[in-house]
């Protein structure tokens, strides 16, 4: 089946996204497929961490940096950077989470959704 321009447009979004984190080497990156789960907040969530503070502020103005670059789009929404323990990136369809490794083992956020589509993304470069 032939895709969407919808379709076609969140994954140029999830590759450039994937190309953000890369970047900074983020570690252990996830795409949550939420299409098939009802009244969820977004279409995917794509999540990784990073070993510090600086690490996590760099992996998401990376992700920031590299759409605006790649596809020119920007954030609708972002919050986090004050502490970057957390950092939320929406782009209204897709949600990104840069977490601290403990934070990240904390919420576990694969975990709550676990009846969605989870999919380990596996760079060479990581």
């Amino acid at each position: 089946m032939a895709k969407t321009q919808t379709e076609k447009d969140s994954e140029s979004l999830i590759n450039a996204v994937i190309e953000g984190i890369d970047r900074k080497k983020g570690l252990d990156i996830v795409k949550i497929d939420l299409t098939k789960i009802n009244h969820s907040e977004c279409k995917y969530f794509i999540i990784c961490h990073g070993n510090s503070t600086t690490h996590v502020d760099a992996i998401a103005q990376s992700v920031e940096d590299t759409v605006e670059e790649m596809i020119g789009e920007k954030t609708w929404h972002k919050d986090g950077y004050k502490n970057s323990i957390w950092i939320l990136l929406d782009y209204a369809d897709i949600m990104v989470h840069v977490f601290q490794h403990e934070t990240r083992n904390f919420y576990n956020l694969e975990n709550l959704w676990a009846d969605a589509v989870i999919e380990e993304i596996n760079l060479e470069n990581n």
